[in-house]
């Protein structure tokens, strides 16, 4: 049975996470961040860092980026979340950053989400729904 309410959902959500795999988290938490990405786009096209960041994670799955470089990228689109004015451009920001951040430490995925969900509340519920398709799909 699906959770109810937001809080219930970002709940279980990290109930899920918590021992899911690092690669699985490290997907999830880039297609949790492109699906926001666009709001901080709009507002901010000169601004690649956090594209860069979900690059960078992109790129560690596939065994083309290191961690190092990972964080490097985290910290970048960290600090295009402090420049953006506009509270869901910041969130949309963070939620690239904290991709980039899953591929050092796989418990930031879930920030990812929680950041997209800030972006966009819509976003919770399709958060969730991914996570169970992928772990789903893993077991297999």
């Amino acid at each position: 049975m699906e959770p109810k309410n937001d809080r219930a959902i970002k709940q279980e959500i990290h109930k899920l996470a918590k021992n899911a795999d690092h690669q699985l988290l490290a997907i999830w938490a880039a297609e949790c961040a492109e699906r926001v990405l666009p709001i901080f786009n709009e507002n901010y096209q000169e601004d690649s860092r956090p594209s860069e960041a979900i690059r960078a994670n992109r790129n560690w799955i596939k065994g083309k980026c290191t961690v190092s470089e990972a964080r490097a990228a985290a910290f970048a689109a960290h600090a295009a979340a402090r420049d953006a004015v506009e509270d869901n451009c910041c969130y949309a920001a963070r939620s690239a950053g904290h991709t980039a951040a899953t591929v050092h430490v796989a418990t930031h995925a879930v920030y990812a989400s929680d950041y997209a969900a800030k972006a966009n509340p819509t976003e919770r519920i399709w958060d969730y729904q991914r996570l169970v398709e992928l772990l789903q799909e893993e077991i297999v």
